[in-house]
């Protein structure tokens, strides 16, 4: 069966799934996106993406043409088209076709693709192994730059760390605040455990907020586990008993060595596989049935 994307109001093939060479979101990177994931014809949390995708576009003043039941109704739609249970979607609206200029008043109306497709981001024995990541030389952005709670298409910041991890071979790259703190990767949240307690950057440390990230702090805390948000350097990071990354398409990935250190005993610890099983028990049954 031949991929249908939905584009402007129709589905279409996939070959046929083109925009203008003039949309800004081509050529400025103006617009937002949502990355959200299906499990067994669950759409995992697609209320929480809806709200945060509309919350991105009312920041950048962009108007997406369609209301949140519509939009909702696309995104269970675009599933059905491909027979698919389990996928990954894109979701994106772009500023739309203007002219070359920058003033984003010359756009008429916004750009909407919806893709419903099957991803695996990282191959399966870095779940069951672990992976390496390192710390690279670009910072995260500061939020009066460009506020990491808008999950816009201008992800060059992102990009130029993701570079640099695979320059030096780590599965992904850890990202720094402007004043050295621990703030996330490039596609990733982080969380640590040391002795006991499950720690993650605080939100003003320039990070987005991740869907994942959220559900796993709500999991860990009805599981009685110590939760904190707060600011950490490297050296604590270094030293912690367990280390993960979360996100849309990765879920929970362990993480046994951090710039050339091993975490624990270089192995992933209990907590990560404990919250991983509770993960993937919890994300088919919440969310909204395509």
């Amino acid at each position: 069966m031949s991929q249908k994307i939905f584009l402007d109001g129709t589905f279409v093939p996939r070959e046929d799934a083109k925009v203008s060479v003039f949309d800004h979101g081509l050529l400025y990177g103006d617009g937002v996106f949502e990355g959200i994931r299906v499990y067994d014809g669950v759409v995992f949390k697609l209320e929480e993406h809806l709200e945060r995708l509309y919350a991105s576009a009312k920041t950048i003043m962009l108007e997406i043409p369609y209301s949140r039941d519509e939009m909702r109704e696309i995104v269970r739609q675009s599933c059905r088209e491909n027979g698919l249970e389990s996928a990954y979607i894109r979701l994106v609206v772009s500023r739309g076709p203007g002219d070359l200029g920058l003033d984003p008043r010359k756009c008429g109306r916004a750009t909407v693709v919806v893709i419903a497709d099957r991803i695996s981001l990282y191959p399966p024995e870095l779940y069951e192994n672990g992976m390496s990541i390192g710390t690279g030389s670009t910072r995260r952005s500061r939020a009066e730059i460009i506020n990491p709670q808008i999950k816009s298409l201008n992800y060059l910041n992102n990009i130029l760390a993701k570079l640099e991890a695979n320059q030096h071979g780590w599965g992904e790259v850890l990202m720094l605040s402007e004043e050295g703190f621990v703030a996330e990767c490039s596609a990733d949240n982080i969380f640590m455990v040391r002795r006991g307690v499950l720690v993650t950057p605080a939100p003003h440390l320039g990070i987005l907020l991740g869907i994942t990230r959220a559900t796993v702090l709500d999991l860990a805390r009805e599981a009685g586990y110590e939760t904190l948000e707060t600011t950490f350097t490297r050296h604590e990071l270094w030293n912690a008993d367990e280390v993960f990354l979360t996100g849309s398409a990765a879920e929970i990935v362990p993480v046994v060595k951090v710039d050339e250190r091993s975490v624990g005993d270089g192995k992933p610890g209990p907590v990560t596989k404990d919250l991983a099983q509770r993960f993937r028990a919890y994300a088919p049954t919440n969310g909204v049935h395509i």
